[in-house]
């Protein structure tokens, strides 16, 4: 390693920004919400099941909701703050005099790895592994301008809208050899319709968990295919990386008046839309999937960026507010929180834990959800009282760096 090399450094506390912290913490929170229904294996449970919930009419109003303010929002500000973290990866190690590309490629590499460890070993709905093989596409547009910046990242966000448009009218599926590998899976270890929703909460061993992870991560494949999902995440990461190179978290009391314009048009535009949205997701996209695409793209993405910059505005007015503190702990710790919600919902829902999935209602594992983040929150806050990193934060940035950090903070 050269000399320029080993002056690279993470960033230090003191060099934080709170505000993206603080939306980082949002943002699982908002993860925390989307995902507990799959973790509590809810979403897989047939219609007659749902409807036979002594909550079902309580599920179904939450349901729409979570379409409606959840579905979406929360991993596409997630996916800007990875852009913006790219941003600042490589300004600080070109400050430093350190190959900043270098580092970027082993954090990536690195990501890839533990994404590909959680997709395989606790849960099938990893996105870890997709951000770092994606991000690793980011360095192309280091040194664009900003306008091929927003150009190509317009571009990509619009073309799930054109790809959905033409496979719909040609009759094509995209995802047919994935599910067919997963069907595969499926009847070689046993998984059918009729246990699918129950497998999770009725195995009594790892391997019987491990099994259905392996279909479990073809599902995902689907998902991303027939989401058009790597379009989306790299467009928000481009996005995300203009908003850093430029550093427009940093003069966020130059851009108050626009980040009011920002939140009140887009609360105005995007949650009526989202509201269609929802209908259209929790109907089974009765104007097709060329449609659905479309109000995805005009009600997710406005009613992201509103939430991101409604909660920039509140902080400008209460900056030591306890709660935005709370917040941001887990936002420093967002790779161990990410992968402990996955922990959790296997201690809480499967039958190797606790066994409480696919037993109780919507609005019991949005509660639940709530409080794990909650349970998450505080016990972030007081790790960070005695420590630099969270756990995983801590090797990661060891392998990243080839260096020792102290985990402890000095007395």
């Amino acid at each position: 390693m050269s000399k320029h090399q080993t002056t690279a450094t993470p960033v230090k506390a003191s060099e934080r920004f709170m505000i993206l912290d603080i939306l980082r913490g949002f943002a699982l929170l908002g993860i925390a919400i989307a995902n507990f229904p799959e973790f509590s294996l809810y979403t897989f449970l047939h219609d007659d099941a749902a409807a036979a919930m002594p909550t079902a009419a309580a599920d179904r109003v939450a349901r729409f909701v979570q379409y409606m303010l959840i579905d979406g929002k929360f991993y596409t500000i997630f996916s800007l703050l990875f852009g913006i973290g790219f941003s600042i990866i490589i300004s600080n190690a070109v400050r430093k005099g350190a190959n900043g590309l270098g580092i970027f490629f082993r954090r990536m590499v690195l990501l890839a790895i533990i994404g590909f460890l959680h997709l395989m070993l606790l849960w099938g709905g990893d996105i870890l592994m997709l951000y770092a093989l994606l991000g690793m596409l980011l360095p192309l547009f280091r040194n664009t301008t900003n306008r091929t910046l927003l150009t190509w990242a317009v571009v990509m966000l619009l073309l799930p809208v054109a790809i959905d448009t033409a496979t719909q009218l040609a009759g094509i599926y995209l995802s047919a050899p994935v599910v067919e590998l997963q069907q595969h899976y499926c009847a070689k270890y046993g998984i059918t319709d009729a246990n699918f929703a129950y497998w999770l909460r009725d195995v009594t061993d790892y391997r019987g968990v491990y099994e259905f992870l392996v279909q479990g991560a073809l599902v995902r494949v689907q998902e991303f295919i027939d989401g058009n999902r790597y379009f989306k995440v790299f467009g928000l990461f481009l996005l995300g990386f203009y908003i850093g190179r430029n550093r427009l978290y940093a003069r966020l009391e130059e851009f108050q008046p626009r980040l009011r314009k920002i939140a009140l048009w887009g609360l105005l535009a995007g949650l009526p839309l989202s509201a269609l949205y929802a209908w259209s997701a929790t109907s089974s996209h009765p104007l097709g999937n060329a449609l659905h695409s479309v109000l995805y793209l005009i009600s997710v993405y406005p009613t992201s960026i509103a939430y991101v910059a409604l909660m920039c505005l509140i902080y400008l007015h209460t900056r030591d507010c306890q709660l935005f503190r709370l917040l941001a702990a887990p936002g420093r710790m967002a790779l161990t929180c990410y992968i402990g919600q996955s922990a959790i919902g296997m201690l809480l829902f499967y039958g190797i834990g606790l066994g409480l999935g696919a037993d109780m209602g919507l609005v019991y594992v949005l509660a639940i959800a709530a409080a794990a983040y909650a349970a998450e929150a505080v016990v972030c806050r007081l790790w960070l009282h005695w420590c630099n990193f969270g756990p995983l934060e801590w090797v990661w940035r060891m392998l990243t760096y080839g260096k020792a950090f102290p985990l402890l903070k000095n007395p």
